[in-house]
């Protein structure tokens, strides 16, 4: 038995471990809300951060040292993303375009405001997202190099490792509770500049310099500097909001409006206009899904709805709502409020509904860094239709709203809508449009999408009324319409103050709207299955910048590559982004979802360790059997069949599915890690095959995720290869 390592060098371990995980979700935060659009940037921030720990590790017994650097570089990172969306956000010398918004391949919500020709400079998001990628990888130089140091003092190389996932496993608990409080960024640089400075002593000038920036800034974003109101911490959001305008803004992108309903806002009381001027019976039991600050809710309940569930995934956006909002909707006991993400509430209802509503259920922010999923993808796809569809009555109706930007979207609701309701949808816009083609532009418009099945009467009449000449006539005064029937051949007469908007069925071409949604291929929002040319761009980008500092900062000729681990890494990547979105499917997309299945494969990897430790495997062979296996049975099966599983069994073959291969992984890695006579250049290389595995992420575009699964095959396969590349390895680790 080796020696056991002196106590704090363990400790060191854990510490570093706990910084390393916890820094990389204060920067996944902090800079997706404040480097403009970053956020729909999929993987540049946290493959950053695996970057730099990667040539840290390799260069962990090399000069220089780039611990000292590590607050100032934070410090110059913010800065950088303080000045960026102060040109942006201050005057319209800037534009960040983002895959060219004016015919996009995949579209971005908030992207659509400003233009090249107004903008003195316009930067392309994947320049930008480079530009950080370049600062956030050379922040984690430093700690990569104590990460590599720490293990290299360790002459047990599982038992480090699980030191490491024992440290992770407190960094992703402590960032977790932070999130479940709402904590702010103060909080958490405050957590990591400590830790950074236990690290780095003697302190000198430079470092509490650093410190003091780092902690200047964080204050500033906390309490909001130049942002006019109140500043909240969502888990998701950065969310500003001004109580005087009612205004509410996610990560510096405008979100909700609070309205009077009686007085603005005509479009959250148009379904139930529309059924009530048909002398239909109001819709009493309602479903809204994307509930926010409260305003289609207070519709709901000002056009005669008995019971109300309000949906919201985001616990910040209803507070605001219910403490704030005029109307005061959240305080009527007609209202029952489930802060869950719609597709799980949607699952486990045992309720029907006569009306269930998507209310601008937005694109603002990637449901992980880890995949191109957004927060509400599973809300668009067939199989949620189905869902929708079996918690409406018979003769219910589904709404949908909002400002789809593109023709084609509206043509693949409309056939998506068609095709698991059977009967045909009515398309209406405001302002009306006669016909809505794939390639038309949508900014300003708003379209409603009414539909249900055969016996959803209301939808079966309106249509009736609409093929009779008539239109229906929306003013833009609430009060006005709540006098008329709307229905008519033209305009009611006008008054002082109040347009009328004509609502009409629009003509719908479904011509080249690209494949429909569903559940294994979630992308509403992309044309067709391929991956879009800014994708490839930033691709190219992070590849080269990888490569480039690899070169430049890690002594790679003077150590043996170790293939097995780089290919270990990526494919292990890929099982991680494919747990991710499977239980996001199955359990909801939230960000407690998120932290339980990323606690549950660190507990998985440290299970793992202790087999090895206990066991002490001398072939990796079966495990990799195992691994294979269990990775073509998960590709094998849809992502959908386990949907129809009941409780219990849902858990437990999802589980097995998703955390069978990582056990196997784990295994496999820890065997090779325990032979390991360079552990810091091994882990080097396992981190920077992450690298390769978060770009190869992007195939989900084009085949799906369970796709994804077929890449991680392929890269285990290579893992298992022998090692025959290089020079001998050295038999003794250099001093530290």
């Amino acid at each position: 038995m080796a020696d056991p390592a002196p106590v704090h060098t363990r400790r060191d371990l854990f510490l570093i471990s706990f910084l390393i995980l916890f820094l990389e979700l204060t920067c996944i935060r902090w800079f997706g809300s404040h480097v403009v659009f970053l956020t729909f940037f999929t993987n540049a921030v946290l493959m950053a951060c695996f970057l730099g720990m990667s040539i840290g590790c390799l260069s962990a017994g090399r000069k220089p040292d780039f611990v000292p650097n590590i607050l100032r570089i934070m410090s110059l990172a913010m800065i950088a993303a303080w000045l960026l969306l102060a040109l942006y956000s201050g005057s319209d010398l800037l534009m960040v375009d983002v895959g060219n918004q004016g015919s996009p391949q995949q579209v971005y919500f908030g992207t659509e405001y400003g233009s090249k020709e107004l903008s003195l400079f316009w930067v392309p998001i994947e320049a930008i997202a480079g530009v950080f990628f370049l600062m956030i990888a050379l922040c984690f130089v430093g700690l990569g190099q104590i990460l590599g140091r720490s293990f290299d003092a360790i002459p047990s190389r599982v038992g480090a490792y699980s030191i490491n996932i024992l440290g992770s496993i407190a960094g992703i608990v402590a960032f977790s509770i932070a999130s479940f409080l709402e904590t702010g960024p103060h909080l958490w640089f405050l957590v990591c500049t400590l830790i950074v400075l236990y690290f780095d002593r003697p302190w000198g000038f430079p470092q509490m310099v650093g410190q003091i920036a780092v902690m200047f800034l964080a204050a500033l974003t906390t309490y909001g500097a130049r942002e006019p109101g109140k500043i909240y911490w969502s888990p998701y959001y950065k969310v500003s909001y001004v109580p005087q305008k009612g205004s509410i803004a996610t990560n510096y992108i405008s979100h909700q409006s609070m309205k009077h309903i009686q007085t603005a806002g005509p479009g959250y009381a148009l379904p139930h206009l529309l059924n009530r001027d048909l002398r239909e019976a109001p819709f009493h039991d309602v479903l809204i899904i994307g509930a926010g600050s409260g305003n289609d809710v207070q519709a709901a309940l000002a056009y005669g709805a008995e019971y109300v569930d309000a949906v919201e995934i985001d616990p910040v956006l209803q507070r605001i709502g219910s403490e704030d909002h005029p109307d005061r909707p959240y305080d009527d006991p007609r209202v029952h409020v489930h802060l869950d993400d719609g597709r799980s509430f949607l699952r486990n209802t045992r309720r029907k509904y006569d009306l269930v509503i998507y209310a601008l259920v937005d694109s603002l922010v990637l449901h992980t860094s880890y995949s191109s999923v957004r927060l509400e993808s599973f809300l668009f796809t067939k199989e949620a239709f189905s869902d929708i569809r079996g918690v409406l009555k018979p003769r219910g109706v589904f709404a949908m709203y909002n400002f789809y930007r593109m023709g084609w979207v509206v043509g693949r609701l409309k056939e998506m809508t068609k095709e698991v309701f059977g009967t045909e949808p009515l398309v209406m816009t405001m302002p009306h449009m006669e016909k809505v083609s794939p390639s038309d532009q949508q900014t300003g418009c708003i379209t409603f999408v009414l539909s249900g099945g055969v016996e959803a009467t209301v939808v079966r009449r309106l249509r009736e009324s609409f093929d009779q000449g008539r239109s229906f006539w929306l003013a833009s005064a609430p009060s006005a319409n709540r006098e008329i029937d709307g229905f008519a051949l033209t305009a009611p007469s006008e008054q002082p103050g109040i347009r009328w908007h004509r609502i009409s069925p629009a003509q719908v071409d479904s011509a080249g709207i690209g494949p429909l949604p569903t559940d294994d291929w979630p992308f509403l929002y992309l044309r067709e299955p391929r991956i879009p040319s800014l994708n490839w761009r930033g691709m190219g980008i992070i590849a080269g910048l990888s490569i480039l500092l690899l070169l430049r900062l890690a002594p790679l000729r003077n150590a043996q590559p170790n293939f097995q681990m780089f290919f270990l890494g990526a494919g292990f990547m890929l099982l991680e982004t494919k747990a991710v979105v499977h239980m996001a499917l199955l359990f909801g997309s939230t960000w407690i979802v998120n932290s339980i299945v990323f606690f549950t494969i660190l507990v998985m990897i440290l299970l793992a360790n202790l087999l090895v430790l206990a066991v002490r495997p001398q072939g990796v062979r079966p495990y990799y059997v195992g691994l294979l296996a269990s990775l073509a049975l998960g590709m094998a099966i849809p992502m959908h069949s386990f949907l129809a599983l009941p409780g219990i069994w849902k858990i437990l073959a999802s589980c097995a599915v998703v955390f069978v291969p990582v056990a196997f992984a784990g295994i496999v890695f820890a065997v090779r890690f325990r032979d390991s006579v360079r552990p810091d250049v091994d882990l080097g290389y396992n981190i920077a095959g992450v690298i390769l595995g978060g770009l190869s992420e992007y195939f989900s575009l084009m085949i799906g995720f369970n796709g994804l699964l077929g890449i991680a095959i392929a890269y285990y396969i290579l893992s298992a290869l022998p090692r025959t590349v290089g020079v001998a390895a050295a038999t003794q680790p250099p001093a530290s």
